[in-house]
């Protein structure tokens, strides 16, 4: 049972962490740059940063790949992770547009919009890659 907890925590965690880096390193850049940079750091603090991607990813595992395994479903995986996502960066985007002055819609919009795709994402993938190895052990 634990080897296909790590499985699937592994599945999760590539497809997560590669889509989140190029989204944050390539394409949002000058989106969050011109809107929030001002609350932008200018390096991030990546040992707080690795500790979220930990956290949140073995979330996605118990809360969607894990119910989508058990009941043999990738749309459980699908939507569970894309509520997930929803309440995740929402609660982080709400409570930023409700305490921070210089915060921007545009920004809660584009990035809660992100977390729902991303996190829907990574466990869709991390049910099909850990029901493939589970369907290839027989």
């Amino acid at each position: 049972m634990i080897a296909i907890y790590a499985i699937a925590y592994a599945a999760t965690a590539v497809v997560f962490f590669g889509l989140d880096f190029v989204w944050l390193s390539t394409i949002s850049t000058n989106f969050y740059r011109s809107r929030i940079g001002i609350l932008l750091l200018d390096q991030p603090n990546l040992g707080v940063a690795g500790l979220f991607y930990l956290v949140y990813v073995a979330g996605i595992v118990h809360l969607a790949v894990t119910p989508a395994v058990n009941g043999a479903s990738w749309a459980t995986a699908l939507v569970n992770g894309a509520l997930l996502g929803l309440v995740a960066y929402g609660t982080y985007d709400m409570t930023n547009l409700a305490t921070l002055k210089n915060w921007s819609v545009s920004v809660s919009v584009v990035d809660m919009i992100w977390g729902i795709a991303l996190t829907a994402t990574a466990a869709t993938c991390g049910y099909f890659f850990t029901a493939w190895m589970l369907a290839k052990a027989g």
